[in-house]
């Protein structure tokens, strides 16, 4: 269930953010996807989309799916953790 809804989140962001003027998407590499992390100043992280099928992944978009439902400021998925926990969980997919 909970990997249903991170999947549709996603989804529904990456809709958002490509219709933005804003969006990077043209930036980005095939198989990869652009997250801001932060509680107050937000900083940009490139992830293989492959983490989206992480349980510790997942467990931060239920995070940003509590915080921001389908509507993220930032044009793209946007994590409210600190950055060092992000990295200490990313750390650890990429192992």
């Amino acid at each position: 269930m909970a990997r249903h809804l991170a999947s549709v989140l996603v989804k529904q962001i990456i809709r958002r953010s490509a219709n933005t003027s804003h969006s990077t998407s043209s930036n980005m590499p095939k198989g990869f996807l652009a997250v801001y992390i932060g509680e107050t100043e937000k900083k940009r992280f490139v992830v293989p989309v492959s983490y989206l099928n992480q349980p510790t992944f997942q467990d931060l978009l239920s995070k940003a799916e509590e915080q921001f439902g389908f509507d993220h400021p930032m044009g793209g998925l946007t994590i409210p953790c600190r950055e060092e926990t992000f990295i200490n969980v990313t750390s650890s997919l990429s192992r």
